[in-house]
């Protein structure tokens, strides 16, 4: 009997991440900025800071702020949603600040906050990894230290099957247990510092995640790195 071939929805390879694109310096008013797009999801990020805390007694004399504003604009999606903050937005803000605070050297600057914002103009998935990579991006651009760079993908289960880059309808997806979504944060020497499960795996598709995660990662990692490299070409 012959097994039966998976077929994604869009025709992608189980491992195959949509088409990338990255971009910096695409806000001129901001101190450093980002666009990062996986396939229909662009996310755009802003940098703004250090500068100093305010109200004062936020301020954190040993160490600086990082605070992230996540936002999915009201076009972004084909049912316009509501415009201003949602418990989504929020969720979403905190965890893009756990994913970066671990590699910023955010030490050098007692008293003082580093503001990102990042807008989703487009979405189709995986929106929350695209900020974060557009956000890391933007990070550097702004010249703010850091121990490494992160990249961000999501992993997921379909049915049995482990696909890469989750896009809107795998997240819908309905046949057999259903999709599980696993969005990773690494940086390029292979640390977590962001991992959500939504849904069911097992202990043993959980390595096989980490797997396809550090690979896909790396390829995530080489874009955003070719995006600053010519951002720097292009100031010279």
């Amino acid at each position: 009997m012959t097994a039966k071939i998976f077929k994604r929805p869009d025709g992608r390879k189980p491992d195959e991440i949509r088409k990338m694109e990255a971009k910096v310096g695409i806000i001129p008013n901001a101190d450093g900025s980002a666009m990062f797009r996986f396939g229909d999801t662009i996310a755009f990020a802003a940098v703004y800071g250090p500068k100093k805390m305010h109200p004062q007694h936020s301020q954190d004399p040993e160490k600086g702020t990082l605070r992230c504003n996540y936002n999915m604009l009201s076009f972004s999606v084909n049912e316009r949603i509501r415009p201003g903050p949602s418990r989504r937005n929020i969720e979403i803000s905190k965890i893009t600040e756990w994913a970066l605070e671990p590699v910023l050297m955010i030490g050098k600057y007692p008293n003082m906050v580093i503001e990102v914002h990042i807008n989703i103009i487009q979405a189709n998935a995986s929106t929350r990894c695209a900020g974060i990579n557009a956000a890391a991006m933007a990070l550097a651009h702004a010249g703010i230290p850091m121990r490494e760079l992160v990249s961000s993908v999501s992993i997921g289960k379909l049915d049995k099957q482990l696909v890469v880059d989750v896009s809107k309808d795998e997240e819908d997806w309905e046949e057999g247990e259903g999709a599980t979504d696993i969005p990773i944060t690494l940086t390029k020497s292979g640390e977590i510092t962001h991992l959500q499960l939504d849904g069911k795996i097992t202990k043993e598709q959980l390595k096989e995640v980490l797997g396809l995660a550090k690979k896909a990662t790396a390829k995530i990692y080489e874009v955003q790195k070719k995006a600053l490299k010519e951002s720097l070409e292009d100031e010279k």
